[in-house]
């Protein structure tokens, strides 16, 4: 079998080797063993039960906790020319058993579904019917109550083994303790399973926090020194745009991307980044999925991640060429104590998730014991200004019911942007004559779509582009000119949601039924994040054996590059008279500029300068430093 595993590795992803453990783990997939594979950030999982699917006859269920994850792994599948289907939002019962037959006739190798979907009776008859070769749970850490990101709908895919009992199981995830490890085996119901856990230790990656009043000014010198592909995590969709502005003023080519944008903006940040015209992305966290580029060599976070288990993605998506590279945390006493008051005022109390839900059926006028089963356009800034809500408790009170299934949310849901064409095709062939270097894009666009002349025509703007050979910026803006012009109506996809509503309108009943688990998941981030900052301030144990401890992984070895390491190699003792006579030559300074005069670590002026402040020695004004 490992001949023909590496043949189709080859073939469809044009790699002529397997990374470890890939290999040991399609074996015992292959050998039809229930099998847990942990392996971080970057290590290939999805290859391991995509391999196997495509050696067995039939078709993988894959269970997937976000529509975008899902619909981005079936875009990539059919790329490469493997049959891969997600069941879109909103289908009829008609459109569903087509789907299924197309499924049973037409060689589809992969079934996406989030867990959601699988609670359908309608759904799990037809799945019954399939030939299932592989049940292949991604997220995995999603089914247990000790995971970064529980979801009760999680725990209820055992229906998979009552509907296929003699079919394997492989459940992966990037990111689990032994503790959700056990968890897992123990919630999917499965005995002596195979499990692979790579190591979290990623020798070319250096874990740097530093300690810093003046975070734009360590941003600039970090750019100056670094000339590669990096990414920089904020907090805020706002500080996307402000800090992408500020390094962009500064002669760094940078892109911003949140959740917030349309999914066309999103696909132009992230295409600009991965050809790095813009080398620098500016992000929320909603940037992850989908993520393979091998040669970032910086990841920033600008603010404090709310997990352990969000650093350690979120900075694992740097060095995966096997090259050095940085992950830099910026944070300071300020920066701490703000991530706990943030934390407070994002997370959503029980009472203010019953008045978002409640609010909910209140918007789209649902009767009491009323249920629609058909979506609803939504968006959040408007139904949070509509209600005087804040919008990012709002969000993540929406965020939880999705989790429990009591709403269906779909991000940017496969919404396609449409083109008429409202002249005659005699114009269009005029307006050939006059604007050569628009025959190429118009004859593509009537070649591709059928009908535009009739009626508004989804298109895909990124299949566009990739069809003429034009960036799907220069699609857009062309199409915008025509719509000027008046040759065509074009109607830009937007970034609404999408919205459905699971269970009839039973207000705070609805909830009460879930607030245990609701209360559960609410302190389980606060401990998480408690974690976090006793990450940060831990300034004397090697930030490689923290998190590999975090992980229940036992090490001793130093990496040798963090920022702990480094700062032990390079100890200088210090003298806060030093500091004193310094401020009495240069009157008032940054302790940047302090750094760069003693050639010193920023960490350990800082402690320093705490000290001369206590002793009211000094004091500080815009972040500048003077004798009192």
């Amino acid at each position: 079998m490992y001949d023909e595993s590496l043949k189709i590795l080859n073939q469809y992803w044009g790699h002529t080797s397997f990374r470890f453990p890939q290999q040991e783990i399609i074996s015992s997939v292959l050998e039809g063993k229930n099998t847990i594979a942990l392996l971080p950030t970057g290590g290939g999982k999805s290859i391991c039960f995509q391999i196997p699917a495509l050696l067995k006859d039939g078709v993988c269920i894959v269970i997937s906790p976000l529509v975008a994850l899902m619909q981005d792994q079936v875009t990539n599948l059919n790329d490469k020319g493997i049959k891969a289907t997600i069941i879109p939002s909103g289908s009829s019962q008609d459109n569903i058993i087509t789907l299924f037959d197309n499924i049973k006739f037409g060689r589809t190798k992969f079934l996406y579904l989030s867990p959601e979907r699988l609670q359908s009776r309608f759904i799990q008859e037809k799945i019954k019917q399939l030939n299932v070769n592989l049940i292949a749970i991604d997220e995995a850490h999603c089914i247990s109550e000790w995971g970064h990101d529980f979801r009760p709908s999680y725990q209820n895919i055992t229906i998979l083994k009552d509907l296929h009992p003699n079919t394997n199981i492989i459940a992966l995830t990037a990111t689990a303790t032994n503790k959700v490890i056990n968890d897992i085996i123990g919630s999917l119901d499965i005995e002596n399973p195979q499990v692979f856990k790579k190591s979290f230790y990623r020798k070319n990656l250096a874990y740097q926090i530093f300690k810093t009043d003046n975070k734009l000014g360590k941003l600039k010198q970090i750019f100056t020194k670094t000339k590669a592909p990096a990414i920089v995590y904020v907090n805020s969709r706002v500080k996307t745009k402000e800090i992408s502005s500020f390094l962009n003023a500064n002669g760094f080519k940078s892109s911003f991307y949140h959740g917030g944008l349309s999914s066309i903006e999103k696909q132009i940040s992230f295409d600009n980044w991965m050809r790095e015209e813009t080398p620098i992305i500016v992000a929320t966290n909603a940037f992850g999925m989908g993520i393979d580029k091998p040669n970032v060599r910086v990841v920033v976070h600008l603010n404090l991640p709310s997990s352990i288990e969000n650093y350690i993605q979120e900075a694992g998506r740097g060095g995966r060429n096997g090259n050095k590279a940085f992950s830099v945390a910026l944070t300071n006493e300020s920066d701490i104590k703000l991530s706990k008051e943030l934390l407070k005022k994002s997370s959503p109390t029980i009472e203010e998730i019953k008045i978002v839900h409640q609010k909910l059926y209140q918007h789209f006028q649902i009767a009491k014991g009323e249920l629609i089963e058909s979506s609803f356009n939504f968006n959040l800034l408007e139904f949070s200004n509509k209600y005087k809500l804040a919008a990012n408790k709002t969000y993540n009170a929406l965020q939880i019911l999705n989790s429990n299934s009591i709403i269906e949310l779909n991000n940017n849901f496969n919404q396609k942007s449409t083109v008429q064409f409202v002249v005659s095709s005699k114009q269009i062939l005029s307006h050939y004559n006059k604007n050569p270097s628009s025959k190429n894009f118009i004859q593509s666009l009537l070649r591709l779509y059928g009908g535009i002349f009739e009626n508004p025509v989804k298109i895909d703007e990124f299949y566009i582009a990739k069809k003429t050979g034009v960036t799907s910026w220069f699609v857009i803006k062309e199409l915008e000119r025509m719509s000027d012009n008046g040759f065509v109506e074009y109607n830009k996809a937007t970034n609404d949601s999408e919205l459905f509503f699971l269970h009839p309108r039973e207000d705070d009943r609805t909830i009460n039924n879930v607030s245990k688990s609701i209360k559960l998941y609410l302190a389980q981030k606060e401990q998480k994040n408690k974690d976090l900052i006793t990450f940060i301030k831990n300034n004397s144990v090697c930030r490689s054996i923290q998190l590999l401890s975090y992980f229940d992984e036992t090490s001793s070895n130093k990496c040798g590059i963090c920022d702990v390491c480094l700062q032990n190699k390079h100890k200088v003792p210090i003298d806060s008279n030093e500091i004193i006579t310094l401020l009495k030559n240069y009157k008032e300074l940054t302790v940047q500029e302090m750094s760069i005069l003693l050639k010193l670590n920023e960490a350990n002026i800082l402690i320093l300068l705490r000290e001369l402040l206590s002793e009211e020695k000094i004091n500080v004004i815009n972040n500048k430093y003077f004798l009192i």
